[in-house]
């Protein structure tokens, strides 16, 4: 039997993709029609959000593999500016902290996309966390603006970690350097965006099908969307084991691994957005959801996946 070429695959899944997303567009319109309970209402409006943005995504991330690995880091380089800038739009920003954001923006950022297209892994895991965390206090600090300091600090340094560090997880999976893993970096990507991007729907639109106890950090999700959401993504693990180089039930773990770790991201930036008395990342522009409400799932689940996978082809 003749193996599928890598183009070939990709055309499969995303045909797959492209008929699950219009599946889940008419089934949201059709519950939406037939739905009177105003919170199932609420969940079911977020559900079709969601699936109205995740065509020009899926259309965005489609060219971007197609073009290859620098458009790909391109494409994530951009998410995480504007990640950045929403976090950045809800924290309190002194005029001493102007220089310490014009490096995070554009020098930092970009820089560390670029050290992954280099494939230098072994500086990119350390660059933020250890040489920019000991440089944003000093730059900072140079300015004699002592009001705050530390609170000013963390929440660049955290805003970097998040928006710019855990999300460019997701394209290093490309450098992961392993006999095991070799080519199929493309594939492993996919994999990866696949299940989460699945398992993140199913916990929506479950909530909204089947009620229940609302979590307190995001209301439109509820206890019983969570365990089918992370059931959802170890079938669909299992389902695809064959575009990974993980063994079928490794792959059925490393699945529900990132459902959950993506749940658990996306917990934590809700506390967060709660915490600065926001409902949602700032855009700017009345009516779209900012980048990071997209991406916070992303944030945590691409470290999780990229580490655990290192770990065990590095041996």
């Amino acid at each position: 039997m003749r193996h599928l070429t890598l183009n070939e695959t990709f055309m499969a899944v995303l045909a797959g993709l492209v008929a699950l997303s219009i599946a889940v567009t008419l089934l949201g319109a059709w519950l939406s029609r037939r739905t009177i309970d105003p919170v199932r209402q609420q969940r079911l409006a977020l559900v079709n959000s969601r699936m109205r943005a995740s065509w020009s995504i899926v259309a965005m991330f489609s060219v971007a593999f197609a073009l290859g690995t620098g458009a790909l880091l391109f494409v994530f380089a951009l998410a995480s500016f504007f990640a950045l800038r929403n976090f950045v739009s809800l924290t309190p920003i002194r005029p001493a902290d102007h220089w310490a954001l014009v490096l995070a923006f554009y020098v930092i950022t970009p820089l560390h996309y670029v050290l992954i297209g280099l494939g230098n892994i072994g500086t990119f895991t350390v660059f933020i966390p250890v040489y920019v965390f000991l440089l944003l206090p000093v730059v900072m600090a140079l300015k004699q603006d002592n009001e705050r300091y530390l609170e000013r600090v963390a929440k660049v340094q955290w805003g970097l970690m998040i928006c710019v560090y855990s999300i460019s997880h997701a394209p290093a999976i490309l450098q992961i350097g392993s006999p095991e893993v070799g080519e199929r970096g493309p594939l492993l990507l996919a994999y990866f965006l696949l299940v989460l991007y699945v398992a993140d729907l199913a916990q929506v639109i479950t909530s909204a099908a089947l009620g229940g106890t609302a979590l307190k950090s995001d209301p439109n999700k509820t206890w019983a969307g969570v365990m089918v959401a992370a059931t959802v993504a170890g079938l669909l693990g299992t389902a695809l084991w064959w575009m990974t180089p993980y063994r079928w039930w490794q792959s059925t773990l490393m699945s529900i691994i990132v459902a959950s770790s993506g749940f658990l991201g996306s917990v934590v930036l809700s506390s967060v957005k709660k915490s600065l008395g926001a409902r949602d990342w700032d855009t700017g522009i009345v009516g779209v959801r900012a980048v990071l409400d997209r991406l916070d799932a992303l944030a945590f689940a691409a470290p999780v996946f990229f580490h655990l996978t290192a770990w065990l082809y590095s041996r």
